[in-house]
């Protein structure tokens, strides 16, 4: 794809996804969810606007104030943003977990040794001996590692399904998600919901992790306090609006 493209980076990223089907990361329902995902972007006008920085910085105050937070991984993100996670585990302190709707031992295999050879020591999720389940789903996502997700006191959700992140609520978990889609259960249903594609927000939540890392207790919990997802979900909605309306007016 020639740099001068002016689909270039959305070409690339798309590359990447079928690269990681390719070697067993992605599941093909993976690259559908991608597509919609990609519609929503978009809209968005494929930059990150300011109600997602907003988000970003009140995540990245949420991560370092946890006692023990953890991400959970799945194949999208894998293929996707392996170095970015990486970052944030390390600026945040957290644990990095695999956690998989369509879910089989060689995915979550594939799945950490991606990681493990961006850097990761440790991937949480892969010994059956130490998996229970999340209360309150179905899916294969209520399997969870009982000294990671199931012991977190805040849970970072990539590219989720709405059922998990109302479970992990109901189970007394703080969630970040990252949902290019506003108007999803996830969206509504997450404490943080950054709006925006997670190949640039997941490097930019690791930077805001790092530059607040020195930050004292007080000032951690002001940012939260000043936070307000519904009214950064508002925002998100009329921001669409208003690049579609844009749109239609020079069509």
């Amino acid at each position: 794809v020639p740099a001068s493209h002016p689909r270039a980076e959305s070409l690339r990223i798309r590359e990447l996804l079928v690269d990681g089907y390719s070697t067993g990361l992605v599941a093909r329902e993976g690259l559908l969810a991608h597509g919609r995902g990609e519609a929503f972007d978009y809209l968005l006008g494929e930059q990150t606007a300011g109600f997602a920085r907003r988000a970003i910085r009140a995540a990245a105050a949420a991560m370092l104030l946890a006692a023990s937070p953890v991400i959970s991984v799945n194949g999208n993100t894998a293929a996707l943003c392996p170095q970015e996670m990486l970052r944030l585990a390390r600026s945040s302190g957290s644990m990095i977990e695999v956690n998989l709707f369509y879910a089989s031992e060689e995915r979550r295999r594939s799945i950490a040794r991606v990681l493990k050879e961006c850097g990761s020591d440790t991937v949480l999720g892969l010994d059956p001996a130490s998996r229970g389940s999340l209360p309150g789903i179905d899916s294969a996502r209520r399997v969870a590692d009982t000294g990671g997700i199931l012991a977190a006191d805040l849970v970072v959700v990539p590219l989720e399904d709405g059922d998990r992140t109302r479970a992990l609520k109901a189970a007394g978990k703080t969630v970040v998600a990252f949902d290019l889609n506003p108007f999803s259960r996830t969206a509504g249903d997450a404490d943080i919901t950054i709006v925006d594609n997670v190949v640039r927000a997941m490097g930019l939540l690791a930077d805001r992790c790092r530059d607040l890392s020195a930050a004292d207790r007080l000032s951690l919990e002001g940012i939260l306090r000043d936070y307000d997802n519904g009214r950064v979900l508002s925002e998100a909605m009329l921001h669409m609006e208003s690049n579609l309306r844009e749109r239609a007016r020079l069509a």
